[in-house]
This record gives structure tokens, C-alpha cells and sequence, in this order.
């Protein structure tokens, strides 16, 4: 049910982009759902996407995620716009060249690059964790590609050196490699010392970011490259580029997430068009944890957008 477009980022880095359509329909003769459907030529299922000329969505992910963790929210979306989701340098199906650049520009200027190829401008940007903060960089830099802005989970001021101390040390508690795709989910919805309480949709998030190798699953990215992507924000505050915003913005927090209710809300303050919403019940992981309440959240501002 998504189409993959392959598009180029900065540096001639190969990125994959994933097309979402509405679920396959039903089958008159058989009463239920046509599993065969139609299927790209790297065998995945391709939906029904919005008409040509719909308004266009990018969704960014957070560091270590991938295109599909927005699967739920891309489908909602597909209906009314041409919703797509990128594998950023570095995670997923996109390249992961061992000398490329992990900066910010670098991730900037991959987006902008996929919006212009793919023709989705003026679009709107979603982005969670570092994937919303190259989502509200660009929209400051180029106002002309960005008609709204959801940014999910991001703080905008900075997090500093124990925090990238203590994220080395995480990597290196994981227990790789894991022996099954059941061992994944337990370590990371029970066992990780980072989890306050069972979280299994936190299991199931990092369970999408393994894939089987000879002696076991490991993560399809490079922690490396993950720590080197992170120490070129984690030192900085983002307060200025968050004011140069010009679109209508909103700002999601989960109740039990990272980001604070006083940081958030100081967020929608310098935004020029800012606007707020929570999601009870949801950690960092707002729209992995609760995709009807985060859908929930979001709605009334696309609807605002349309009518502008």
C-alpha cells in the first residue's frame, strides 16, 4: 500500500520515498479485502492514492526511524493529499554511504531536494523529533515551499553534552545482536533501562528497525552515524530558525513525552503562527502510541489549512 520513488539528496545520496494510498477496497465477489492488489516492481502493495494535483504532505521521522512508522497516519492522510514519507540518509531503505555528511544541511537540503523532485510544493511538513526540526529549518529557509508545519515531540532549546554522553552508552547497553524479532520487542518495550514502565508499542516501533543478518536481527542503520547525526543539533538551541517560520505551525506534545509543556508552549509563543495540541495517554512516540488520538490532534489544523 505505499510506492516507492526513489529521489536524490545532497552529495548524489540516494533516498527512498514512499507514496501512501488508501487500503486496498473490498472485493464485491469475495466480501472482504483484495490481499493480491497491485504491486510495484519491488513487490509491495500499492494503494489508492489522492488524484493528481492534490495538496502534498512530506513526514519526516525521528532519528533511527523509517518511512513506515507514519504508515497509520499517511493512509488517514491519503484521502485528501498526496502523502509521502522519507527514508532520511542514514535509516531505512535510503543509502547510508560511510563517509557521507550527517549535518544538518545535509538533512535540510535532502528534503528540499525530495519535495522539488517529487513536485509536492507548497506542502505541508510533519516531522517527528529530529525529522520535525529539519521539517520547521526548512519552512524558515524556504517559505515558499511550506504552506503548514506539525511538529511532533522537538525540543527547540538544547540538550547538551551529558545528553549525547548518555545516548553513546544507550547504544552500547543494546544486546546485539537479538536471537528473534520477539527478543527485539521485549528488550525495548520491557527490559530497556530507558523504559519507565511495559510499552509495547515502543517495542513494535524498534522492531520495524531490524532486519535479519546471518547472526541475528540488528538495526538497519549505524549507530554511528546515528550519534554523529545528533551531536550536530544536540549543542545548540533552535529558538531563531523557529522564529522565522512564516506558515501556520502547530505544536504536539505527548503528556509523558520529551518534550514539556512550559518548552512547548514557549515553542507556540515565538512561532509567529503557532498553534498547540496534546495527546494524553502517549510518550515520545505520540503518533507510534496513539494513532487515532494523534490523528485526532492534527485534524482540526489541516482542516484549518484547507480553508485558508
Amino acid at each position: 500500500m505505499a510506492r516507492r520513488i526513489d529521489v536524490t539528496g545532497t552529495g548524489g545520496v540516494r533516498l527512498a520515498a514512499w507514496e501512501f494510498g488508501d487500503p486496498p477496497k473490498p472485493d464485491p465477489a469475495q466480501g472482504t479485502l483484495d490481499a493480491r492488489g497491485p504491486r510495484d516492481d519491488q513487490g509491495t502493495q500499492i494503494g489508492h492514492p489522492a488524484p493528481e494535483g492534490s495538496p502534498g504532505v512530506l513526514l519526516l521521522h525521528g532519528l533511527m526511524g523509517r518511512a513506515s512508522h507514519w504508515a497509520s497516519t499517511a493512509r488517514r492522510l491519503s484521502g485528501r493529499y498526496r502523502a509521502v514519507a522519507l527514508d532520511q540518509r542514514g535509516h531505512g531503505r535510503s543509502d547510508k554511504p560511510p563517509h557521507a555528511s550527517f549535518t544538518r544541511g545535509a538533512y535540510v537540503d535532502d528534503a528540499e531536494a525530495a519535495l522539488e523532485q517529487l513536485g509536492l510544493a507548497p506542502v505541508v511538513l510533519i516531522g517527528h523529533a529530529m525529522g520535525a526540526l529539519t521539517a520547521w529549518q526548512l519552512a524558515a529557509r524556504r517559505p515558499d515551499l511550506v504552506r503548514g508545519l506539525i511538529i511532533c515531540d522537538m525540543r527547540a532549546s538544547a540538550l547538551g553534552a551529558a545528553s549525547q554522553r548518555e545516548w553513546a552508552q544507550w547504544f552500547d547497553s543494546w544486546p546485539l545482536p537479538f536471537a528473534t524479532l520477539a527478543d527485539v520487542r521485549k528488550w525495548f518495550g520491557e527490559d530497556d533501562p530507558w523504559v519507565e514502565r511495559p510499552n509495547p508499542a515502543r517495542g513494535e516501533f524498534y522492531a520495524e528497525v531490524m532486519a535479519e543478518s546471518p547472526d541475528g536481527w540488528r538495526p538497519v542503520f549505524d549507530p554511528e552515524q546515528m550519534l554523529r547525526s545528533r551531536e550536530t543539533w544536540v549543542y545548540d538551541a533552535h529558538w531563531e530558525e523557529l522564529a522565522q517560520v512564516r506558515c501556520p505551525a502547530l505544536v504536539v506534545r505527548g503528556l509523558d513525552g520529551e518534550l514539556g509543556r512550559a518548552e512547548a508552549q514557549e515553542m507556540v509563543r515565538v512561532l509567529p503562527r503557532g498553534q498547540y495540541a496534546e495527546v494524553a495517554d502517549a510518550g515520545h512516540l505520540v503518533h507510534y502510541d496513539q494513532p487515532e488520538a494523534w490523528y485526532a490532534a492534527i485534524q482540526p489544523f489541516l482542516d484549518g489549512l484547507d480553508t485558508d
